[in-house]
């Protein structure tokens, strides 16, 4: 491993914001902060919106910039990739924003029963050869069910036909409450609240890097109680 990351991964071991959870921790239910989020964390009851496979945690800490009174919690298992926002959400006093370090398959061993209001999902692995495996699945799907509120809903933001695709056919064959849906968001960006543009406008560095070699970004939002 190279030096770099090794002071990466030192760095976010010392951030109050940051957490690393153990798998023994994780599958054995040791999560004390589950169902305490607000109270534990964030010291308020606003909203908690996830964003997972968060990268480096551009979109998260872009709204966590835009809604100070709204709660953010970004995860991903790449230690480097957070040490990203997560040092940016540090010097900037962000204080509505933390970081999990963990795969999204344990997502609801974290958060309690209607404990989320919104989750995100921007530029997610597509994973063209393991349907199963695409944060958009039925497998996923069901896990964010038991963390969302009642009409909570998911975003979804792409570059990928496939992932955008198989989400479609997911809304469809599964009757989720599609609210919006666009195979070129940015073309259709007037057909939403002017709120929702301003959101939808927060890039990712993958974002800048897939239109650069000229991918149409797709978007859409579902709520799936």
């Amino acid at each position: 491993m190279g030096k770099n990351k090794l002071f990466k991964f030192s760095e976010i071991s010392k951030m109050d914001h940051v957490l690393e959870p153990s798998l023994d921790q994780t599958l054995n239910n040791e999560i004390d902060y589950k169902g305490n989020w607000h109270s534990r964390f964030f010291k308020n009851d606003n909203p908690i919106v996830l964003e997972l496979g968060c990268g480096k945690g551009e979109y998260a800490v872009g709204l966590a910039r835009k809604y100070p009174n709204q709660n953010f919690v970004a995860v991903d298992i790449k230690g480097n990739r957070i040490y990203v926002g997560a040092k940016q959400a540090e010097d900037e006093g962000l204080d509505n924003i933390i970081f999990i370090r963990t795969k999204v398959d344990f997502i609801d061993y974290y958060f309690e029963q209607n404990e989320v209001d919104e989750i995100w999902l921007t530029f997610s692995d597509p994973q063209p050869n393991k349907p199963n495996k695409r944060l958009t699945s039925k497998v996923f799907i069901d896990r964010y069910r038991k963390i969302l509120k009642p009409g909570g809903i998911v975003h979804l933001k792409t570059d990928s036909d496939v992932l955008f695709e198989s989400t479609e056919e997911q809304i469809e064959e599964h009757n989720y409450d599609c609210e919006f849906l666009s195979w070129d968001v940015y073309n259709d960006l007037h057909k939403l609240p002017e709120a929702s543009q301003e959101i939808l406008k927060i890039k990712t560095h993958y974002e800048e890097l897939f239109t650069k070699k000229g991918s149409v970004i797709k978007y859409c939002k579902f709520r799936v109680n």
